[in-house]
């Protein structure tokens, strides 16, 4: 329905007669046949709602595909800007405490303090994990939960029917000043550059939308850099588990060996991380990107 009202308010921008035009559409019954509404709509509006998809095909005519989301696009109170997407798309306070976290966090990185903390409340954790498996081993099961839940974030916290809207405008804007440069139509043009600079905002809010469920992946995912940093810095790994065989790199000590400017734990960990990622959307069938 959100989309379908989207489209019904972007028509009525472009040709405020549609809004006359679809109540009174709205007010026929049955299906709709060309002929007779031909006196109070012209070809070109009535290719814009086959186009649109407003109108689709019906068993004796036409009919609305969403006829409550038409309904919706034409209320009055959707004049307000609230449908607009960068007032919807605003940060919970969770959301801003998780960024305050992620970013205190990030600090550990650089503040020993900082590190040994969060590395030695981390260890309570996963410390049985580390004394019965190799600590390569454990690298390689940290980044596949921490894929999982990484996943799992990014396909609850992202609303993937807005960030389609935000591309579905964009490629709209696009595909209109293409248009109107092939038939020259100058003054559609500048309308049109004056649109794509009001919808700078729907990108930014977009890039807002995309961000918001990276503070919780970097939240609970730096701790565990942290730790596996801590581990290492401390010499508490055994040094007969920090010897391994990266693919194609051949054997690397995960500790003092580096892959281009990288240490050799931190490849380890992005090769498992990202592999598993794949199979795991995948698996179940779990959406990240908008269509």
């Amino acid at each position: 329905m959100a989309r379908t009202a989207e489209k019904v308010r972007s028509l009525v921008r472009e040709d405020p007669e549609m809004a006359t035009i679809l109540e009174d559409l709205l007010d026929h019954d049955g299906d709709l046949q060309w002929q007779d509404v031909s006196d109070d709509v012209s070809t070109g509006q009535w290719g814009r709602l086959l186009e649109k998809d407003i109108l689709v095909e019906g068993e004796d005519g036409f009919r609305f595909a969403d006829p409550e989301g038409v309904e919706d696009g034409l209320a009055p109170d959707d004049d307000d800007g609230d449908d607009d997407a960068p007032e919807s798309s605003s940060w919970s306070t969770y959301d801003k405490l998780a960024g305050v976290g992620a970013v205190g966090a990030m600090i550990g990185y650089s503040y020993p303090p900082i590190r040994n903390g969060i590395g030695g409340g981390i260890d309570v954790l996963l410390g049985p994990l580390d004394a019965i498996l190799p600590f390569y081993v454990v690298i390689l099961v940290l980044a596949v939960l921490t894929g999982l839940y990484s996943t799992l974030l990014q396909a609850n916290l992202t609303d993937m029917d807005k960030m389609s809207e935000y591309q579905e405008q964009a490629q709209e804007l696009q595909d209109k000043m293409s248009a109107a440069k092939e038939r020259g139509d100058e003054a559609e043009v500048e309308r049109l550059r004056e649109e794509q600079m009001e919808a700078f905002g729907d990108q930014a809010s977009m890039l807002k939308e995309q961000f918001r469920p990276m503070v919780w992946i970097m939240l609970l995912t730096i701790p565990v850099f942290l730790w596996m940093y801590w581990k290492l810095g401390t010499g508490r790994v055994p040094t007969s588990e920090l010897t391994m065989v990266l693919p194609l790199m051949g054997e690397v000590n995960l500790n003092s060996g580096q892959v281009l400017v990288f240490p050799a734990w931190i490849v380890w960990y992005m090769l498992c991380s990202f592999s598993f990622s794949n199979v795991i959307r995948k698996s179940l069938n779990i959406q990240t990107t908008p269509t």
